[in-house]
């Protein structure tokens, strides 16, 4: 499976986030729509457009609810013809998402610990497993509930792939490219990095959204990439 870009729009204005868009012209063809983008921006709206375009954009809204709530949720997000969409690696809001996504083109990924969040993180939310330990539960309970991939730092790729196989998609946040800061991120890694270890989808948001010239830094993510011998489709 290629690995693909995704540019995250995290912007509190759509016309913030048209502009980045226009800017990176036909750089990028992905896009991630999160909470600040879909609440401020009109996101929903935005990500509409965008499909209308002929873009792919991932809704990464992390839903979990009763089963009736996260199955209806998803069901709306399908029909937009989104490509991905996150629910929280719970095992009843995968398998809700699973049941709304089934015969549609949408994705669903489960995010497995957030790359914000480190084994004192984990601790202090109240689980007994460490972060690796937490995320390998679930990605096999990502994997039982049949839906199309997950969400997981680049440090736990490799041992997410062996636990999901080849068919699921790996779709790692916590991408720095060389010379990046880490910001509020504590489990980062490089591009090449990460797909060298099993991700099928970068995503890239501060380093490419507040870089003076967001096409150069896209392309240089590029760059960086295919010079680890891994190119983007």
């Amino acid at each position: 499976m290629p690995g693909q870009l995704i540019v995250g729009l995290d912007v509190a204005s759509r016309a913030r986030a048209e502009e980045i868009v226009a800017l990176l012209g036909d750089s990028v063809d992905y896009y991630k729509i999160g909470y600040q983008c879909f609440y401020g921006a009109d996101g929903y709206a935005l990500g509409k457009a965008l499909l209308a375009e002929g873009k792919k954009v991932f809704f990464d809204l992390k839903l979990l609810d009763i089963d009736n709530t996260v199955e209806k949720g998803v069901a709306a997000i399908a029909e937009t013809g989104a490509t991905m969409l996150t629910v929280h690696a719970y095992p009843k809001a995968m398998r809700a998402a699973a049941k709304a996504a089934a015969g549609s083109n949408l994705s669903v990924l489960g995010v497995t610990v957030l790359t914000s969040m480190d084994d004192a993180d984990v601790k202090d939310a109240g689980y007994a497993k460490d972060a690796a330990g937490l995320v390998a539960l679930r990605a096999q309970q990502a994997r039982d509930a049949g839906i199309g991939g997950v969400v997981a730092s680049p440090h736990e790729a490799e041992m997410v792939r062996t636990i999901v196989g080849p068919g699921l998609s790996i779709v790692t946040p916590g991408i720095r490219p060389a010379g990046a800061e880490k910001g509020d991120q504590k489990r980062v890694m490089g591009p090449a990095q990460a797909l060298a270890a099993g991700a099928t989808h970068l995503v890239v948001a501060r380093p490419i959204i507040e870089a003076p010239d967001p096409r150069a830094a896209a392309d240089a993510i590029r760059a960086e990439i295919e010079s680890g011998g891994t190119r983007l489709a």
